[in-house]
């Protein structure tokens, strides 16, 4: 067996295969480049090429245009390809639409980097598939023991209580454009609710996209008024980027009740910060005991934390007589949180 250090290790530009030349979700532009998913601090432009699956190169495309890298190849889910005699595989994550769990190979020595997952259900994105590997690369953005998330559909019945309680208001949902805009509106859709459902026009293509891909999102029509204020939205759903929430974009809407859709919405201090009134707690992402689950799961040698919470999940591994370390990457945040 090859030592995991020469198969795959940190650089400033990210995780690097030597045995292979490629990257995994790398910082800044390189000559190969395997990407997890199509979140902004992953999924970067300007790479010579990059292999992806489809979903994830059009999601990209969509994203930063079709001539976003130089040449690009679409990988199938289990499907093994060869690079410079490393073995490489793609595997559902379960974090948003297209995102890949990355199985690395050779001399005796697997490497899974999970990238950003969820265990939880979600319809709109192939869930996460365990892979046993002697070293697992996890994140931990909700990486403490004090996450614990509650179920998504209770969340989203908060929301469809607010709409009979305050029926004269707009119901403004910031939820990120990738992923988590889409994941609220199935649950909305699916816990009943058949009216209309308003969107920013930056997520326009992306749920046309999700819709192409056999998703269902019901009616969506444009969130735009030509009316500083207007009436037309009082009582109805509203979607839109959380950065849309400090322009003039959110203003348009009659007495809006600002609501946010994430994990973060657990710390009741980052709520009040945002203005949030109706915090939404549904997170893409794992919480502690997911984590936990997953690395018993998984059932590795090693494990290596990317980023979030570090030290609590590395400690806990080590109190689990699992080799552990945090490899204080840089550059990755919590865009689809």
């Amino acid at each position: 067996m090859i030592k995991p250090d020469l198969l795959l290790h940190p650089t400033p530009g990210g995780l690097y295969c030597p045995l292979g030349d490629f990257y995994v979700d790398p910082v800044r532009p390189v000559d190969r480049a395997l990407i997890t998913h199509g979140h902004s601090d992953h999924a970067r432009s300007g790479h010579s090429h990059v292999l992806a699956t489809r979903q994830t190169l059009d999601i990209m495309a969509i994203r930063y245009g079709e001539d976003f890298c130089g040449t690009s190849q679409s990988a199938n889910f289990g499907e093994r390809t060869s690079i410079n005699g490393v073995t490489v595989r793609f595997h559902p994550a379960g974090h948003v639409l297209g995102s890949a769990q990355i199985e690395i190979e050779a001399q005796g020595t697997r490497i899974v980097v999970s990238g950003d997952y969820k265990r939880g259900a979600d319809p709109t994105c192939a869930s996460f598939e365990p892979v046993p590997c002697d070293v697992f690369i996890t994140e931990a953005t909700f990486g403490l023991p004090v996450f614990h998330h509650p179920e998504p559909r209770k969340e989203i019945q908060k929301l469809l209580t607010s709409l009979q309680q305050f029926p004269e208001r707009s119901h403004l949902i910031g939820a990120y454009a990738l992923g988590k805009a889409q994941r609220v509106i199935s649950l909305i859709r699916r816990s009943g609710y058949e009216k209309p459902i308003y969107i920013h026009g930056s997520m326009a293509r992306l749920c046309d996209y999700y819709t192409a891909q056999g998703v269902p999102l019901g009616d969506l029509r444009p969130a735009t008024t030509e009316d500083k204020k207007s009436g037309n939205f009082k009582g109805a759903v509203v979607i839109g980027p959380p950065s849309a929430f400090n322009d003039r974009w959110a203003r348009r809407f009659e007495d809006p009740l600002a609501i946010f859709a994430s994990g973060w919405m657990m710390v009741r201090q980052r709520a009040k910060q945002r203005g949030v009134e109706l915090p939404l707690v549904i997170s893409d992402h794992c919480d502690w005991p997911e984590l936990l689950d997953t690395i018993r799961e998984v059932g590795p040698q090693e494990v290596w934390v990317t980023h979030g919470r570090e030290e609590a999940l590395v400690r806990w591994c080590e109190l689990s007589g699992i080799k552990a370390r945090p490899l204080h990457l840089v550059g990755y945040e919590d865009e689809g949180d």
